[in-house]
C-alpha cells in the first residue's frame, strides 16, 4: 500500500524544466502585482496590488481575486494546502485592511501576499525538487528571454552575458540611484554658495 502510494507521487512529479516554468509564471505575477518598480538587488517594492488598493472596495477584491489565482498556480507546482494557509489567510487580512484608506494602500506595500505565496512556492521547490537557481524567480521575464536566446546562440550562454542581461534592472536602477545622489549633491553644492553670497 505505501509502495503504490511512492509510485502515484513519483508519477505526479513533474520535471525540473515544468517546474521552473510554473514557478517563473507565478513569478511573473507576483512582480507584477508587488515589486514592477524595485530597489535594485532586493525584492522589495510596490506593484499593481498597491495601485489597485486606491480604489476603494473594487481594488481590494481584484487584489484579492489575483492573490487567490496565485494560490492556484503554486497548488499546479504542488504545494501543499497546509503551506498554503498562512498565504491565504494573508490576502484576507491584506483584502479586510485594504478596505480602510492610505491604511490599506501601506499595508499592499509591505505585505505583497503574491510574493509570500511565491516564496512558499520556492521554499517548497527547494525541498521538493533541488533547484538552487532563483533567477527564473527574482527576474522572470528577462529569464524567460535569457532562455529563448540560449538556444539560438553561444554568446548568451556566456555566464557573465546572461549574468548582466538577468540584472540589467538592477543595474539601471543602481546608475539612476548614483546619478540622483550626485544630482541631490551638486544641488546642495551649488545651494551652499549661493547662501554663502548673502
Amino acid at each position: 500500500m505505501t509502495e503504490n502510494k511512492q509510485i502515484k507521487n513519483l508519477e505526479k512529479k513533474l520535471s525540473e524544466q515544468e517546474v521552473i516554468r510554473l514557478e517563473r509564471d507565478l513569478a511573473k505575477f507576483a512582480n507584477m502585482m508587488d515589486s514592477v518598480i524595485r530597489i535594485p538587488f532586493t525584492k522589495q517594492g510596490v506593484g499593481a496590488d498597491a495601485a489597485l488598493s486606491t480604489i476603494p472596495i473594487a481594488g481590494d477584491i481584484a487584489g484579492f481575486i489575483l492573490t487567490c489565482y496565485a494560490i492556484m498556480k503554486a497548488k499546479q507546482i504542488g504545494v501543499p494546502q497546509q503551506k498554503l494557509n498562512p498565504v491565504m489567510k494573508m490576502a484576507m487580512l491584506d483584502a479586510v485592511v485594504g478596505f480602510i484608506p492610505i491604511v490599506g494602500t501601506v499595508f499592499d506595500v509591505f505585505i505583497r501576499p503574491s510574493r509570500k505565496a511565491l516564496d512558499v512556492v520556492h521554499t517548497h521547490i527547494r525541498e521538493e525538487y533541488q533547484i538552487r537557481s532563483d533567477t527564473h524567480v527574482v527576474h522572470p521575464f528577462l529569464h524567460e528571454q535569457l532562455e529563448q536566446k540560449q538556444q539560438h546562440s553561444a554568446f548568451w550562454r556566456n555566464p557573465i552575458v546572461a549574468w548582466i542581461w538577468i540584472h540589467i534592472p538592477d543595474l539601471l536602477g543602481l546608475l539612476f540611484i548614483v546619478l540622483f545622489l550626485f544630482a541631490m549633491w551638486m544641488g546642495g553644492v551649488w545651494l551652499w554658495q549661493w547662501i554663502q553670497h548673502f
